[in-house]
């Protein structure tokens, strides 16, 4: 019989398959490493078992201890697995900016999940990083795990997915595409390939926010290039130790909304049913088409499965906010009918100006248009309501009709936004939409700079 004695038996020896639809004008076999065959549905699974096993055998996990780790999902599902089975407990420390669903299915799986944001420094007291670190030093009995400098991270893929790669193509692998974040992937399978063939490329894929590409090309680490970014699972503002820059030839860097776009791509064109950092893989390729020749078999890596993105990637409502769906916009219709079935926020002549702003407060907006028994006969603006507060103090107790200005102009819902952009100047802050039915909304610089592909 053929079995696995239980669920770790199964990590690895994940199948590759050919691109098709998304290459068809690339000149080479591609070829991906399809690792969501993996129990816990991603690469980090390999990795994850190994540093457990590392650290059971040099006494650093001891029987009954608690595994802590900061992980953006998917390590901390792979020493989940592990966990479960050889009696451990563990603590996974993430970033606000995973998706719900990686945290639900952490929690699932029996882990306790401390969240924590992600628009702070690494050495912040309140980052992941530092949390993590915090975490397994007053922990009793307690191993933290630290992947980014764990060597056993990269070991795992020297072991395992590069022999794997080396075999599956017969030895005839020329390129090596993946997306780096801790490093452990692209060291361990760089390192493995180049010793069987020190001809074979290797590339990663970065991120914008990102400091990788920039320090392998220069050795200089840019703080001016780190900033906030939705991507998960790829890019650092660190340099982990696993990062082996000496192996790695080249990085292409990835926009967030390619990333979030290509991975849509890759379910509706390839039946690929992929994580974020797939969509980042697979538009990195096509950015390094130049580089390849048909006699090339180009591998790249995908790490983890789509359904820990329903809620991102594959939904259309989140994908629209953030201006990822390629939607035509061209009239005043387009530019509100994401949310024009919002009522719209006016304010009365007779009302008080402090009314106005509590509205202004409470829907977080800057302009409300004045209305009377007559309809739209003026308009409130924070920057003129500044300029009449500092000239009297007792700004809110007057009377709206008393300080408010001109009415906004009514447009047409289809009217162009070269003619609505006219329209707003330093003197008129927005627009009314005449949507019909005696119903109308507003335009603002906002809603044409979001309109901006």
């Amino acid at each position: 019989m053929d079995y696995a004695e239980n669920i770790l038996g199964t990590i690895g020896n994940t199948p590759m398959v050919k691109m098709n639809a998304l290459v068809k004008d690339v000149d080479a076999l591609v070829l991906a490493k399809y690792e969501t065959f993996n129990p816990g549905n991603s690469v980090k699974d390999r990795m994850a078992l190994m540093m457990i096993e590392d650290a059971e055998a040099d006494g650093r996990l001891q029987p009954g201890g608690t595994i802590i780790e900061g992980t953006s999902g998917n390590t901390g599902m792979g020493l989940a697995l592990a966990a479960i089975i050889k009696g451990y407990k563990l603590i996974c420390v993430m970033a606000d900016k995973q998706s719900k669903e990686k945290i639900d299915i952490l929690r699932a799986v029996g882990a306790e999940v401390v969240v924590c944001p992600t628009a702070v420094e690494p050495d912040d007291p309140r980052s992941y990083y530092s949390v993590s670190k915090r975490l397994g030093e007053e922990t009793p009995n307690s191993w933290y795990v630290n992947q980014y400098d764990n060597p056993s991270n990269a070991k795992a893929h020297y072991e395992s997915t590069g022999p794997e790669i080396w075999k599956q193509t017969d030895g005839k692998v020329t390129h090596f595409i993946v997306g780096v974040g801790t490093g452990g992937t692209i060291s361990g399978v760089g390192k493995y390939l180049k010793e069987q063939n020190p001809n074979v490329k290797i590339w990663g894929v970065d991120t914008y926010g990102s400091v990788f590409k920039k320090y392998h090309e220069t050795g200089i680490f840019d703080e001016n290039e780190i900033y906030s970014y939705i991507t998960e699972g790829i890019g650092e503002d660190i340099l982990p130790k696993n990062v082996n820059f000496d192996i790695i030839d080249g990085f292409t860097k990835v926009t967030d909304k390619d990333a979030a776009v290509y991975t849509q791509r890759l379910a509706k064109e390839e039946g690929m049913f992929l994580g974020n950092s797939a969509g980042s893989a697979i538009k990195g390729l096509l950015q390094l088409k130049e580089h390849f020749t048909k006699d090339d078999v180009v591998v790249v890596l995908f790490h983890d499965h789509g359904s820990r993105y329903v809620g991102k990637m594959f939904n259309d409502d989140w994908m629209r906010e953030r201006g990822f769906l390629d939607v035509e916009i061209s009239s005043a219709a387009d530019l509100i009918k994401d949310h024009d079935d919002k009522p719209l926020v006016t304010v009365k002549t007779g009302e008080l100006v402090s009314h106005a702003i509590e509205r202004m407060r409470k829907f977080k907006i800057s302009q409300i248009p004045v209305v009377d028994a007559e309809g739209f006969v003026g308009s409130i603006d924070e920057t003129a309501l500044f300029a009449k507060f500092m000239e009297n103090k007792d700004i809110a107790d007057m009377y709206i009709a008393d300080i408010m200005q001109k009415p906004f102009p009514i447009v047409h819902k289809n009217t162009s936004i070269d003619e609505i952009s006219k329209l707003i100047t330093k003197d008129n802050q927005a627009v009314l939409v005449d949507l019909g039915d005696n119903k109308h909304h507003i335009i603002t610089k906002y809603d044409i700079i979001k309109g901006i592909k």
